[in-house]
């Protein structure tokens, strides 16, 4: 399960592999991001008074207006900064070794198979009649600062997932069932909610397992976060941009669902067809890294 590109991506975690710096890593993780939620709230609050920035508060959880989307997406920035001080602080290393190798040509190449795979799901029947969200006009209006927040959110995860927990992991245990599978479980088990998902809670639990292995596996044969963070980020401004569930960050979205998350008749199919798109994606992206070895 090893790999030359991934022993280098794990070399600089080995120095100061202690248990106890992983956690205390993650405890860092843990309070810049919810530092930084807070200062936003607290800033808001600040702006708009407390009733209104109460009112404000409560319609930003749904996500379901353009500027609750953006805000939203503003708040990973805790999320993206923790692990870049974690690995300083406790770790000694320079947070450039959470990228990995290539990040920029790597995540450019996932993007575009990912959007490929994408365009082709389009020929697809659809069980549903999608409904008109956003007008053109705003969309347009919002587009560059949403892929700009989907960038962040998106690099945000990989960076913690990925390029700090899966890498310290490696460093400290051989067996990729620590360091492939811990963390994907995690990163579903994080999506557990049951308050609005209702009976389609461990379904997307599932989803988001799977594709915590995929990110996990592109990051073991290239030795960098680049692709995961290429297919996350083409998933997720597919989700928040072009076809939304309804009432769950739908607010910028060009079509949502007619329904929501805890719709037990339509979202589980819908679940598995996402998830073998995103085993497709991992295949193709593994058939082009398998031609690159051949002709590098």
């Amino acid at each position: 399960m090893w790999t030359e590109s991934f022993a280098r991506f794990v070399l600089p975690a080995r120095r100061y592999p202690s248990v106890w710096r992983l956690v205390g890593g993650s405890v860092v993780i843990l309070v810049v991001y919810t530092a930084t939620i807070a200062a936003m709230m607290v800033g808001i609050t600040a702006i708009l008074g407390p009733e209104r920035g109460a009112a404000w508060l409560g319609a930003l959880v749904s996500g379901t207006t353009p500027y609750a989307v953006l805000v939203l997406l503003a708040t990973f920035a805790g999320m993206f900064a923790g692990p870049l001080i974690a690995v300083r602080w406790l770790h000694h290393a320079s947070p450039a070794t959470l990228f990995g190798a290539r990040p920029v040509a790597t995540f450019a190449a996932a993007a575009t198979i990912t959007a490929l795979v994408f365009l082709a799901t389009i020929l697809l029947p659809a069980p549903f009649d999608a409904v008109r969200q956003t007008p053109t006009g705003t969309f347009l209006l919002y587009l560059v600062p949403a892929l700009a927040g989907i960038l962040l959110q998106t690099g945000a995860e990989e960076l913690v997932f990925r390029g700090y927990l899966q890498s310290q992991l490696a460093a400290r245990f051989d067996s990729p069932l620590v360091w492939m599978v811990a963390p994907a479980l995690v990163f579903g088990l994080l999506h557990y909610d049951p308050a609005s998902t209702g009976d389609n809670a461990l379904w997307i639990v599932g989803a988001a397992v799977l594709f915590g292995l995929v990110a996990a596996d592109l990051t073991r044969v290239t030795g960098g976060i680049g692709a995961a963070w290429g297919v996350h980020f083409v998933n997720n401004a597919s989700a928040i941009l072009i076809l939304a569930l309804d009432g769950s960050l739908s607010g910028l979205a060009l079509w949502r669902t007619p329904f929501g998350a805890d719709d037990v008749a339509t979202l589980p199919p819908m679940l598995l067809h996402d998830m073998l798109v995103t085993v497709i994606v991992w295949a193709c992206i593994r058939l082009w890294l398998a031609r690159g070895d051949r002709t590098g």
